[in-house]
């Protein structure tokens, strides 16, 4: 049965290496799959997933207010199609969301789906909100703060490495800009410390 599952983390957790790694088990075993990956990030090229550690893929690519139900489906009419990755998936509107749920059930396709789940204010991306509403299954991709605890958070820095607190929800960048830190160090370093 197809279900969409969400795969979650804050940045440089991997999750575009597990994606990677999960389409590839995919295709060693002779089945096909189709990537998608937000168009406005174009940081690894224009169509591409790639990881930190050196591994990468073409990819389609999906804009703001794209039917995804509609490119799945044209997907699927050229041919099987053995499950669909959806990389830096908090960029999807919440309706894009409902179509990559439709698409599970009305045309039975696996949907894996990883992004990030807040942004470095510690609010949840639309995207990753309706994901956390409407996805069968949930699984953390798991990565430590510089503490050794779970790093839940991310913040932003600005050039000179100073923490930001105010700002657009999205702005691409990379390991120079943001930083995953566990809630207490991410609530210290935007000066919301609790009383000791």
């Amino acid at each position: 049965m197809a279900k969409l599952y969400f795969n979650y983390s804050t940045m440089n957790a991997g999750k575009s290496t597990v994606l990677l790694q999960a389409s590839h088990n995919y295709i060693e075993r002779g089945m096909q799959t189709y990537l998608l990956t937000a168009q406005f990030d174009n940081r690894a090229g224009e169509g591409r997933i790639a990881s930190r550690i050196g591994i990468g893929a073409e990819a389609d690519t999906f804009a703001p207010g794209e039917d995804l139900f509609a490119k799945i489906e044209k997907r699927l009419s050229n041919g099987p199609c053995a499950c669909i990755f959806v990389d830096e998936a908090q960029f999807l509107d919440p309706e894009q969301v409902w179509q990559l749920a439709r698409a599970v059930d009305d045309l039975g396709v696996p949907i894996m789906a990883f992004g990030l789940r807040v942004d470095f204010q510690g609010k949840l991306f639309p995207g990753s909100a309706a994901l956390l509403a409407l996805s069968d299954e949930m699984r953390e991709v798991r990565t430590i703060c510089h503490c050794g605890k779970k790093a839940t958070m991310v913040v932003r820095k600005d050039a000179a490495g100073n923490v930001l607190i105010d700002g657009d929800q999205v702005s691409i960048g990379g390991n120079d800009r943001y930083v995953s830190l566990c809630r207490r160090h991410w609530r210290e370093a935007v000066g919301d410390r609790s009383p000791s």
